[in-house]
């Protein structure tokens, strides 16, 4: 069973206008790009060679490999029912962001129950301790981050790179979409937009994370169809 929002051409128009706007700010108003230089700092990021690094850098990016993880946690869910499959669309996600996450955004629409049954990479995806090695893992980057990094050079570098000012908002932005995702997947498990889920969702990243670590297991419908009379009035 699905759910369209009163005005689903709305929400299709803020989230494409918002991937518009990124796309454009990205190539046209970020800082300056210095090929050779941002080939060189992915190598070192990429390769583990971090050591000269500012750490504020380090966890920006790997942090920007662990998100993507937690909206693995909702995509592949709320996927299902969907028009287009959202698996595409999280994978890149891994690579390009929120640049692969918006026009998902922008398509998808409310849908619960979840079709079922679950197969086994959903029931991963779905899994409290899936969660829970996200969150430390997210936890671990921020603490070692904070404690280590250097603000000053790391906002010179936010000002002068653009591949660091870029992957700066887009860190910023699927902070701030997770809890759309949350939003549709209360229903899914009986639970409704209280109060606690507003004072969990502001807390950024950790909070949202926290609720994957906390929510209860899903309320799928089975796909299952009778195939004759008798079958139907064995299920009543």
């Amino acid at each position: 069973m699905s759910a369209e929002p009163s005005r689903p051409w709305l929400r299709r128009l803020s989230f494409g206008g918002l991937w518009i706007a990124f796309v454009l700010y990205a190539a046209l108003l970020a800082p300056p790009d210095r090929p050779e230089e941002t080939r060189l700092l992915l190598e070192n990021l990429i390769s583990g060679r971090v050591a000269h690094l500012n750490p504020l850098l380090v966890a920006e990016f790997n942090l920007m490999g662990v998100l993507p993880l937690a909206y693995w946690c909702l995509l592949l869910t709320d996927g299902r029912g969907q028009r287009l499959p959202a698996w595409p669309f999280a994978a890149l996600m891994m690579g390009v962001g929120g640049f692969a996450l918006l026009p998902y955004m922008a398509w998808r629409r409310p849908v619960y129950p979840v079709p079922g049954p679950l197969n086994f990479w959903l029931r991963l995806w779905d899994s409290r301790w899936t969660a829970l090695v996200i969150l430390i893992g997210a936890i671990a980057l921020l603490g070692y981050g904070i404690a280590a990094g250097d603000w000053g050079t790391f906002v010179d570098l936010w000002r002068s790179q653009r591949f660091v000012h870029v992957m700066t908002l887009d860190f910023v932005l699927l902070c701030a979409l997770l809890p759309f995702l949350i939003y549709d997947d209360l229903p899914r498990r009986g639970l409704e937009a209280q109060w606690p889920f507003w004072v969990t969702s502001s807390i950024p990243l950790l909070g949202p994370l926290a609720y994957l670590c906390w929510r209860p297991r899903l309320i799928f419908t089975s796909t299952h169809e009778p195939e004759n009379l008798s079958e139907l009035v064995g299920q009543r």
